[in-house]
């Protein structure tokens, strides 16, 4: 296991960044709450890292917190909600606002989170309340846990697509809320969340 990565930014364009460590350069995917943080291109970064080993690819993720990687751990643990949904998530509500919305039992305000659908805040909600609990809330100390593949779905890759266009994470929720349900590929929910942008 990676535990954190400390070099030279190398390259970024959410949600991936390359980090040049002793010569090597490391692929990493961060969540936008980390992209926010980081410097200019060509400065030094200290990143905590999560190894995910799957059958065709091994993915680094990076966080500019030891507290979003503790979450981000304890989030693939849940089932259902792999990877690529724990970085939407980060990206779309900070550590925090998280807490209140399971203690809250705020199911509403997570399904806002691009890539969440009911059924899955639910859980979330009735999972990490028992974790967060025991890990002693918003301060909790690292969890760990196997991490599980997911495949993105067109809501949360229409919402990667948006940030890297530069749009704020609470913006694209928004707009991505504006669009017709029955709009389900990525580059139409792109082309209907630019057209609510631009009126």
């Amino acid at each position: 296991m990676i535990g954190f990565l400390r070099g030279r930014l190398a390259a970024k364009q959410p949600p991936q960044l390359i980090l040049d460590v002793g010569g090597v350069g490391y692929e990493v995917e961060a969540p936008m709450s980390t992209f926010y943080g980081l410097p200019a291109v060509g400065a030094e970064v200290h990143l905590h890292t999560h190894l995910v080993v799957r059958e065709d690819a091994h993915v680094l993720f990076g966080f500019g917190t030891e507290r979003e990687r503790s979450l981000f751990r304890e989030l693939i643990k849940v089932s259902g909600v792999g990877p690529r949904i724990g970085l939407a998530i980060l990206s779309g509500i900070t550590v925090d606002d998280f807490h209140r919305c399971v203690e809250s039992q705020d199911v509403a305000a997570m399904v806002r989170v691009p890539g969440i659908g009911r059924k899955t805040a639910e859980r979330l909600v009735i999972e990490m309340r028992d974790r967060l609990k025991v890990l002693g809330g918003p301060a909790f100390v690292p969890g760990s846990g196997a991490a599980a593949g997911a495949t993105p779905n067109p809501q949360s890759e229409a919402f990667s697509a948006l940030v890297a266009l530069g749009y704020k994470p609470a913006e694209v929720t928004r707009l991505l809320q504006k669009v017709d349900p029955a709009v389900v590929s990525t580059e139409e929910l792109i082309r209907h969340a630019l057209r609510a942008a631009a009126t």
